[in-house]
């Protein structure tokens, strides 16, 4: 968090309260009935039995678990292929007409459209699970690596050049350096949109994972159960989100400069 934005944490920390305040008021009064709105009590005990005694067959620690494999497995799987393909289109306007059409096609189809299809090539195991993952997490990587090239300064390239680098040279110490902060902020995108895609990898076919709890969950009516899987899930997707920018602020220090 930069500096400036530090004195303001009382407020968030009010805003959450502020939150558990009402939840807790409206639970209390019953404005709608407790099987719509668990009082913050039940579901902090939910939470508590479901860590140590478990829900279907399995503790809250191993369906996490589930679900971080998928998510990583995904994640880490788009990494190393979708930023160099993007900044390979940032870079080469051919490779850019190549790619940057069938990526934009199937961004923003829904998961669930694809999902089907993936499950009459790969099963119903965790590859059509991961491939999923894959496909969600490699839009946000690839365009954040190829925006990234293309706000490169040209006076930066073009002073790098005329010292004598070459144009390997040029890449290595002029523009990747200077798309790691879009990048960054790609993999945060990324990182979260795979993980709000885990709920429809879940859907089918799926005995573990938090996503899967909390769907069948809300088929017996547990609410209590899919306010807790709620709140592990923003935990964990905070989590994750703090491990990127924890990497960001110890490879890309320059960037808090700006901030």
């Amino acid at each position: 968090m930069p500096a400036r934005y530090r004195g303001y944490r009382w407020l968030s920390l009010v805003g959450i309260a502020s939150v558990v305040l009402i939840w807790t008021v409206a639970a209390e009064l019953q404005v709608v009935p407790e099987l719509f709105l668990p009082h913050p009590r039940t579901v902090a005990r939910t939470l508590v039995h479901i860590t140590f005694t478990g829900y279907r067959g399995g503790t809250l620690p191993y369906h996490l678990a589930a679900s971080m494999r998928r998510v990583l497995a995904g994640f880490l799987l788009a990494l190393p292929t979708a930023v160099p393909l993007g900044l390979a289109m940032g870079y080469s306007r051919r490779v850019r007409a190549f790619f940057d059409p069938l990526i934009e096609f199937y961004r923003p189809l829904p998961p669930l459209a694809y999902y089907t299809l993936l499950i009459v090539w790969l099963g119903i195991g965790d590859e059509s699970k991961v491939a999923l993952l894959f496909l969600a997490a490699f839009p946000p990587l690839s365009i954040s690596a190829m925006s990234g090239v293309a706000s490169v300064p040209a006076e930066r390239v073009q002073s790098a050049l005329a010292l004598g680098a070459s144009r390997a040279q040029v890449f290595r110490h002029v523009i990747f350096p200077s798309c790691l902060p879009s990048i960054f902020t790609g993999m945060r995108v990324s990182i979260g949109f795979t993980y709000t895609t885990l709920v429809s990898s879940e859907i089918v076919a799926a005995t573990s994972g938090v996503g899967w709890m909390v769907l069948d969950a809300g088929r017996f009516l547990r609410t209590d159960v899919i306010f807790a899987g709620i709140f592990v899930m923003g935990v964990t997707g905070l989590a994750l989100d703090r491990v990127v920018r924890l990497l960001e602020r110890r490879i890309v220090p320059w960037k808090g400069l700006a901030e």
